[in-house]
């Protein structure tokens, strides 16, 4: 049944001269025959176009099938009886110079089957020396060809097996690899979220020294700091201050002992004018002090 849907042509290639009512007889013909054959009946179905057409390719190519089958039986068939004809021909030319099967000793009727037996394992026809030489030399070179394939085969599988060990080998090292990498996994997970949380804190924190940072850029800005004003310069004055405090020291102790005397007027402002001198020379030598470090830090 295989061989006939393998055959089948499409639907649409069927001849179109055929009238469907003569392609519907034909169909239903070749069913019954068909389903005869089986002892079964044809099942109720429904005549479609396509169901029609496609029967009808079926049924050809079955019948062009059966008529093959038919001439190559016939065929087999004739030959049989040529085969038979010319064994009883041989048989009475045996027979009449005395070399018949049943004549013959049961030897030498097993050599002659082994004889035969050996042929048809040779494939030839006839048993003539030359030709199971000829076919000894065959099978020879057909082996001689298997060796060879063979030692090809099993040098390759050898290649094979040496690349399925190593394939092996590094499966069985991956597989170690993800286990000990799976292992791994967990306190790697617990490193990263500290590392996370350790970047949010330090994220925050950079914000918060940013604004910071700006602060003191818009404090320093508004004090009128400049960058004349270095380190160096701040300790001189600072020095140059702790010097002058020493210095207007004594002059505030003795202007605070003169509170504890008696007012005189006129005396109180002689002593007021001199400590304004004092005072005024001493912020000047101060501004001179300063324009001087200024200076020297430029």
């Amino acid at each position: 049944m295989s061989d006939i849907i393998v055959g089948v042509d499409p639907p649409g290639t069927e001849v179109k001269t055929i009238s469907d009512a003569a392609r519907i007889a034909e169909v239903k013909a070749w069913l019954s025959s068909q389903f005869d054959a089986t002892g079964k009946d044809v099942p109720e179905f429904e005549y479609t176009p396509r169901s029609i057409a496609h029967l009808y390719n079926l049924a050809t190519v079955s019948q062009a099938k059966t008529q093959a089958a038919v001439i190559v039986a016939n065929d087999f068939r004739q030959k049989a009886a040529e085969y038979r004809a010319q064994a009883a021909r041989i048989r009475e030319i045996l027979e009449h110079v005395g070399l018949a099967q049943e004549s013959l000793p049961s030897n030498v009727v097993a050599s002659s089957q082994v004889l035969a037996n050996v042929a048809n394992l040779l494939n030839i026809r006839d048993t003539e020396l030359s030709s199971f030489l000829v076919a000894m030399g065959d099978i020879s070179l057909r082996k001689t060809g298997v060796e060879e394939k063979r030692a090809k085969v099993q040098k390759e599988s050898k290649i094979l097996l040496d690349y399925t060990r190593k394939a092996i080998a590094r499966l069985t090292y991956l597989k170690r690899t993800l286990a000990q990498l799976e292992d791994d996994v967990a306190p790697c997970e617990s490193q990263m979220e500290n590392w996370r949380t350790n970047l949010a804190v330090m994220a925050s924190k950079e914000r918060q020294y940013f604004q910071q940072y700006s602060n003191y850029k818009a404090l320093l800005n508004r004090v009128g700091y400049s960058p004349e004003i270095s380190h160096s310069v701040l300790v001189e004055m600072a020095e140059h201050r702790k010097d002058l405090e020493k210095k207007t020291k004594p002059i505030l102790d003795t202007l605070r002992s003169y509170q504890d005397l008696p007012p005189d007027k006129a005396l109180a402002a002689l002593a007021i004018e001199d400590k304004k001198r004092q005072y005024a020379a001493a912020e000047k030598y101060l501004e001179d002090v300063l324009h001087s470090a200024l200076a020297t830090g430029d």
